[in-house]
């Protein structure tokens, strides 16, 4: 599919994967809203590759519909990334025993409302929105492709909500692709691996941390560039036989119980 003169919307564009991929969408000629609750770093990158910055929290319906409008005033409108997401580590109980020490419920709220049902309710918005876009001369209007993790698949000792959050992304990315398949949009899911993003900070401690983490990766042993990520999503965008489909980005890795 040609993103030439497209827009494109990337949630979590800031930093990370979500900026890497919105770089690689502005290098093919698409105009991208970079869409993420950090102002100061969506703006620095919306300036960076010609696009526009606008403040969206996943959880908040009106600023993804916003958000929407900022994109159609750029172009056509036909790709949507989901990029946003959040996770943290924690026991299903506690070890003495005690209700108090057990999961905390509202985080694992927190961590499905905002890494599936944000995905979901960008997905059901946008989606509307590429569907009222004219067809290419291919007979395509769009492609969305959501970013889960292997956790979906080999969730880790504590990984209870990130788990589940991105195990939900997986589960729906067929039957949704079968929803829109009917006004010729694709949505795929790309499962990423360990990569070197922000979260694990800077420094002598946090590469040799995450050399550490790279020794379990079978090959190459080492974490993933945000760029090798992203080449796999805008393939997922551009290949128009691409869809319904979870691809996993990760060396080989599978991650051990902890």
């Amino acid at each position: 599919m040609e993103i030439n003169a497209a827009s494109a919307i990337v949630t979590g564009a800031a930093s990370g994967i979500g900026a890497a991929v919105a770089r690689q969408l502005a290098a093919r000629g698409a105009r991208v809203v970079v869409a993420d609750i950090d102002q100061a770093r969506g703006e620095a990158l919306a300036a960076e590759i010609d696009g526009v910055f606008a403040p969206v929290d996943v959880t908040r319906t009106e600023q993804i519909v916003a958000a929407i409008e900022e994109a159609e005033r750029l172009g056509p409108l036909r790709v949507l990334v989901n990029s946003a997401g959040i996770g943290w580590a924690q026991r299903t109980v506690g070890r003495d025993g005690s209700y108090d020490s057990a999961a905390d419920l509202e985080a694992f709220s927190r961590v499905v409302r905002i890494n599936l049902i944000g995905t979901f309710d960008c997905i059901r918005l946008v989606g509307t929105a590429i569907g009222r876009t004219e067809p290419t001369a291919s007979g395509e209007r769009g492609a969305i492709v959501n970013l889960a993790s292997v956790a979906a698949f080999d969730g880790q000792i504590g990984q209870a909500a990130y788990s589940a959050s991105k195990g939900g992304v997986v589960g729906l990315t067929l039957p949704v692709a079968r929803d829109l398949a009917a006004v010729g949009i694709r949505l795929n899911t790309v499962a990423p691996g360990l990569i070197d993003t922000p979260i694990y900070g800077e420094g002598e401690a946090a590469e040799a941390f995450k050399a550490k983490l790279g020794e379990s990766v079978l090959y190459p042993r080492r974490l993933g560039r945000p760029d090798e990520l992203a080449s796999m999503v805008v393939e997922c965008v551009t290949n128009s036989y691409m869809n319904g489909e979870t691809v996993r980005v990760d060396g080989g890795i599978r991650m051990p119980p902890k």
